[in-house]
């Protein structure tokens, strides 16, 4: 598999503490002390638990008034909840292109994206690399915007030695089971913002009024982490420097195969960054490595390997492709069609990782292969390792 979870700590000794005492759903002291300790983790001030990372995403810029009229810039490459979420306040997500050296999103083209109508500017830390985030910071101080934070793929990242969670307005995390550390499902906020924090945590409950519970003057959600989930979160976080180590070094010894194939583009890690591998993430450039992406993912498949391609361009969803007729956006194409995902999980052992490596270079070749020519040129990281 991609990636199955490590439930060895203490996880069910809370989860045993929190049935006993009847406390299951949103209330019980797992919840406040999975925030209270993710945030601190994080570099923030105050976490909000929600029920995934897309109500997260969704909550924040709810938090934020985000709504009919409004603009929120984001990167053309991401999993579809980052824009779904944007969707879900009646905003419009206006797109940018990725940086080649890093594959986040691109601080000169969020400066020409930002118009009068932006509310916000959501960049995504791709993969477990860390964006570029002091350019975009100010871009949105000088505009007069949020910044919104989507690190659902970043637990533990770090961007100029601060971890991710520090740095926007708002940060979401994501606790899907795949994820470095797990819930099951669910998510949070980060902030340091007293009176973000504040109006996420009312927004969250159904907008009950604290003086009177059922009186309702703004529009809420369900979005609470059950005190289950928040125990299973907290004996996760207590081991999530293990699991972060455990997948760099998984990409250190994937990074040893690979680094002198030809046709394989390592994944990047900047020098201010620290990139905590969520996947390990390679391009493959079918002319110098004599077989396709596509190829690639059949040949392992073949052999009971699971392996994912990048994600689609939210501009070449079927959903949402009518809306940006026209619009292009090369390093992000070019990404897509050559990123994969290989299996990098926290209980992946170094045999399992030496299995891959070779099933993968074994891919049969072919000496002549169809390619479209006037794609973005990637900039190559071969050697850099994470």
């Amino acid at each position: 598999p991609m990636a199955t979870p490590v439930l060895g700590g203490k996880e069910l000794a809370y989860l045993t503490e929190a049935i006993k005492t009847g406390w299951i759903s949103s209330a019980g002291r797992y919840v406040g002390e999975f925030e209270e300790r993710f945030s601190a983790y994080c570099g923030g001030r105050y976490g909000i638990t929600t029920t995934s990372g897309t109500t997260a995403l969704h909550l924040a810029l709810a938090t934020l008034g985000v709504g009919p009229g409004d603009e929120v810039i984001l990167p053309a490459l991401t999993i579809i909840a980052t824009a779904n979420a944007v969707t879900y306040t009646g905003a419009t997500p206006i797109l940018v292109d990725s940086e080649p050296s890093t594959w986040g999103m691109d601080p000169q083209q969020v400066a020409q994206k930002i118009t009068p109508h932006t509310k916000a500017i959501m960049p995504v830390h791709l993969y477990g690399h860390p964006v570029d985030i002091d350019p975009i910071l100010e871009l949105a101080r000088r505009a007069g915007v949020a910044v919104v934070e989507d690190a659902a793929e970043a637990h533990g990242a770090e961007y100029k030695g601060r971890r991710i969670g520090g740095h926007g307005d708002l940060v979401c995390f994501s606790f899907y089971a795949n994820k470095i550390i797990t819930t099951g499902e669910g998510g949070m906020i980060v902030t340091r913002d007293p009176s973000m924090a504040e109006r996420a945590r009312l927004l969250r409950d159904q907008a009950h009024e604290r003086k009177r519970r059922f009186l309702h003057r703004h529009l809420g959600y369900n979005y609470r982490m059950t005190n289950l989930q928040a125990a299973v979160g907290l004996a996760q976080l207590e081991r999530i420097d293990e699991f972060v180590e455990v997948r760099r070094r998984h990409a250190h010894q994937y990074n040893s195969f690979f680094s002198a194939v030809p046709g394989i583009t390592l994944p990047p890690e900047a020098s201010w960054a620290k990139n905590v591998h969520w996947m390990y993430s390679v391009l493959i450039d079918s002319r110098d490595f004599g077989a396709s992406r596509d190829e690639i993912i059949e040949q392992l498949k073949d052999h009971g390997i699971e392996s994912r391609s990048f994600f689609t361009p939210f501009h070449e969803q079927p959903l949402y492709q009518s809306r940006y007729t026209g619009e292009q956006y090369p390093v992000a194409e070019e990404l897509s069609r050559q990123g994969l995902n290989l299996p990098s999980g926290n209980e992946l052992t170094e045999a399992q990782v030496v299995r891959v490596a070779e099933t993968l270079k074994s891919t049969p070749r072919s000496a002549t292969l169809s390619y479209s020519s006037g794609r973005a040129s990637l900039a190559p990281t071969r050697g850099r390792t994470g």
